[in-house]
């Protein structure tokens, strides 16, 4: 099934499987997807207003000049994704989700929230994370460098790497004994 109307409003969208196909144009707004599949696809200059994808598999999907806007994902399957590639994001929220291997390079993405979520190998690069919540959220090999995470809240957050020495961490919030990990790029022991 592909998107017939070019504007959905205030739609619930349940068990749709389009995985691998190219939707382009199209406005979500208000809209929520329960148990869709859209693995694969190309999103080219969609926009998604206010939306909420619930128990979804974006996997791997392609944002390509997208916009999102206040949108949420809640126990989503969303491994893989650029979301370099689309053209805007603001208050974008993650809520038990699978986001490994995903790509947030040089995006400002101010009160991003991931909470209890798996976020391996995800790579925020000279991202603005300014004022993010992301407690309870594994970062094993997610890369922190030349990040502003100010007033960011890594309360309870696991294996995250975060370099210091180039990063903003102004206020930023940690837990013990997971915070010793940020003394980890200085010449130092510790006993």
């Amino acid at each position: 099934m592909t998107f017939l109307k070019e504007t959905y409003y205030q739609e619930k969208l349940v068990k749709l499987s389009i995985n691998g196909e190219d939707i382009q144009s199209r406005v979500f707004e208000d809209c929520e997807f329960d148990n869709c599949s859209f693995g694969g696809s190309r999103f080219e200059k969609c926009r998604f207003l206010n939306c909420k994808f619930v128990e979804c598999d974006v996997s791997n999907i392609i944002p390509m000049n997208c916009e999102f806007r206040e949108v949420g994902f809640i126990k989503c399957k969303a491994i893989g994704i650029d979301w370099t590639k689309t053209q805007k994001i603001i208050k974008l929220s993650f809520s038990e989700c699978l986001l490994n291997y995903s790509n947030f390079r040089l995006l400002k993405l101010p009160e991003i929230t991931m909470v209890k979520c798996e976020a391996k190998e995800v790579d925020f690069i000279e991202a603005d994370l300014t004022g993010g919540d992301f407690k309870n959220t594994d970062f094993d090999q997610s890369v922190f460098f030349k990040t502003n995470l100010t007033k960011v809240d890594f309360s309870r957050a696991t294996n995250y790497s975060i370099d210091i020495k180039t990063s903003t961490v102004t206020n930023a919030r940690f837990s013990l004994p997971e915070a010793m990990s940020l003394l980890y790029n200085f010449d130092i022991v510790i006993e």
